[in-house]
């Protein structure tokens, strides 16, 4: 790509980055469905450079970044209590799309090879959670039903991915049965364990730094250093990633101070959604080349198929989730587990299972082996996209509605509890410090005030509409006394959280607006519990 090709084709991920933000905030949807539809539309611009996208390029640089991310903010407690459906969806379902979705598409184009059907078949298999769960979320749906969406996402991209570089290796490769389960079993250990020691490795690495702009070069490097190693030695870079990922963002209590948290935060939510937006518009921009010409297919056919394929993933999915019962009672604990989810919530999970920037990232990764047929590969993995993403999305408030699964969404009380729990905790920690004369008098009444007033403000407004804890001039002299009691704030949020009481987005939430409203002091502060 020239200069000059690159430069329009920054401004036009810019401008779709801005409309959609703008459209998403005007019409209360997801980013992800204005991203999908302007970033498609980008590609029909006059004057767009005709370019084709490199698979290295998308398998480099956007797959490990996007599967870190989505790995580090994963909630542990809340999938494994779930781990029974999320298991069930993310390797069974997973494995069934792949290969249906091949079948379909060999049979409707027969000059399709097996290889490059189940590579087509494991693009469109994993679904992005973050249309979903975002509309779930605003219509005060079940957390349960949010936290299945979202751990199966993170899982399924690893299966997905994993079934995805075999079939590559066999367009080029003669496989057997033996050979192939043996590369498995290498691909899938020798991925965990290199991520397992990526992640301890980093772990400990940024223990040792405390400058915020290193933290975010260590962070932004640790995805790369899982993933393309990984692969060179032959295992999963995706596993390797994800391992990582999941290692540093659940064991890392301690590893950061709260303005490299509050600076990583910023970092990474404006760089996974430009990476997002990245991929719609060089999705529109490969897929304008196969409008011009289909090669051996018509623009009816693939058409066509892009709307049996869709059909078949949406179907597939739905007689899965409702009928996946039995199968799922055999695993431990599998009974137990699936009392509180009826067919009611089944439905909504089975149509919760959207297609995203993932899905985009493996299609546009396929190899120029595939032949003439990875230009409509490409083009039916944009509709199945489309398709999915925007209907279902628009589908799902109106669903659950009916379904009577939306109602009051509890996190804003579940929020409230939490923070007066911790202001309690808070002052218990002042009176010790002024018992054992850790503090002065005058210190000690001015914070006492201040904790006192905001413990005021959470009782007045709880259940009625969230608190937000407010900064006032801090007493002189009383860093020190800050910084004991966050930590004792977020030493409460942490046992809630351990013993169930409340959820990670609550531990987040708060923890971010302690974080911040250290940093906005300028003053020091111990190292917190880490939540990136």
């Amino acid at each position: 790509m020239h200069e000059e090709q690159l430069f329009i084709v920054l401004l036009v991920i810019a401008a779709v980055v801005l409309l959609a933000r703008a459209v998403a905030g005007r019409l209360g949807v997801p980013d992800a469905i204005p991203l999908v539809v302007l970033g498609l539309a980008a590609g029909f611009v006059p004057g767009m450079p005709e370019i084709e996208v490199s698979s290295e390029l998308v398998l480099m640089g956007f797959l490990p970044p996007l599967i870190y991310n989505a790995a580090f903010f994963t909630a542990p407690r809340e999938a494994r209590a779930d781990a029974v459906p999320i298991v069930t969806l993310a390797f069974g379902l997973t494995a069934v799309t792949t290969f249906a979705v091949a079948g379909t598409v060999h049979l409707i184009m027969p000059g399709l090879g097996w290889p490059a059907a189940i590579a087509f078949g494991a693009a469109v298999a994993p679904t992005d959670a973050v249309a979903a769960t975002g509309v779930l979320q605003r219509v005060g749906a079940p957390r349960r039903l949010v936290t299945i969406l979202e751990g199966e996402s993170l899982i399924n991209d690893g299966v997905a991915l994993t079934i995805f570089g075999l079939a590559v290796e066999a367009l080029t490769t003669e496989y057997t049965f033996a050979h192939g389960g043996g590369r498995l079993a290498q691909v899938v250990l020798g991925g965990v364990a290199y991520g397992l020691l990526v992640g301890v490795v980093m772990r400990r690495a940024r223990r040792l730094v405390d400058d915020p702009s290193s933290q975010i070069i260590l962070s932004l490097a640790t995805p790369y250093l899982a993933y393309v190693p990984a692969e060179h030695l032959g295992v999963s870079g995706v596993l390797a990633t994800v391992v990582a990922g999941f290692h540093i963002g659940t064991r890392g209590e301690g590893l950061l101070q709260p303005a490299s948290r509050v600076a990583g935060q910023s970092f990474w939510r404006v760089w996974i959604f430009l990476l997002e937006s990245a991929l719609f518009v060089l999705l529109g921009l490969a897929i304008r080349g196969v409008l011009k010409d289909p090669g051996d297919h018509t623009w009816t056919g693939l058409l066509l198929t892009g709307l049996v394929v869709s059909a078949v993933v949406v179907l597939i999915r739905l007689a899965w989730e409702l009928g996946n019962g039995p199968l799922a009672d055999l695993l431990p604990g599998g009974r137990r587990v699936q009392e509180g989810l009826g067919w009611r919530a089944r439905i909504v999970v089975g149509l919760g299972g959207m297609r995203g920037a993932i899905s985009l990232a493996i299609a546009l990764s396929l190899p120029t082996a595939v032949g003439d047929e990875r230009g409509p590969l490409i083009f039916l993995t944009a509709l199945v996209v489309l398709v999915t993403l925007v209907g279902q999305a628009s589908f799902l408030p109106v669903l659950l509605h009916f379904s009577g699964l939306s109602g009051a969404d509890k996190r804003a009380e579940e929020s409230m509890r939490a923070r007066k729990a911790g202001l309690k905790a808070a002052m218990a920690r002042l009176d010790a410090m002024s018992d054992a004369e850790e503090v002065d008098d005058r210190t000690a009444d001015a914070y006492r005030q201040l904790l006192e007033l905001r413990l005021d403000r959470v009782r007045y407004f709880l259940n009625e509409e969230r608190g937000e804890a407010s900064e006032d001039d801090e007493p002189p002299g009383g860093a020190h006394v800050r910084a004991e009691l966050a930590k004792a704030q977020r030493a409460k949020l942490d046992a809630l959280y351990r013993k169930g009481k409340i959820g990670a987005d609550t531990l987040r939430e708060i923890g971010r607006e302690l974080d911040f409203a250290d940093v906005v002091t300028g003053r020091g502060t111990p190292r917190g519990y880490q939540r990136e």
